[in-house]
């Protein structure tokens, strides 16, 4: 069972260089040193980095998910 806490990162410099090639699943922006980012699910399978603002953390689930879009 993950825990909040283990579901977040800091962007280091190889996360960074991995993740930009994407960018953010959720925003499409990228990713910068230092910044949080938490594993969630979204329209795709499994789970990816986001950016933590994109994303709300679901107690009964213990799992992040990216936020709907307007």
């Amino acid at each position: 069972m993950n825990s909040k806490k283990e579901l977040k990162i800091l962007i280091d410099l190889e996360k960074l260089n991995t993740l930009n090639e994407e960018g953010c699943p959720a925003c499409g922006g990228t990713f910068t040193l230092g910044e949080q980012v938490v594993l969630a699910r979204g329209q795709w399978e499994g789970q990816k980095f986001v950016h933590e603002n994109e994303a709300f953390f679901d107690k009964r689930a213990n799992e992040y998910y990216v936020r709907g879009r307007h």
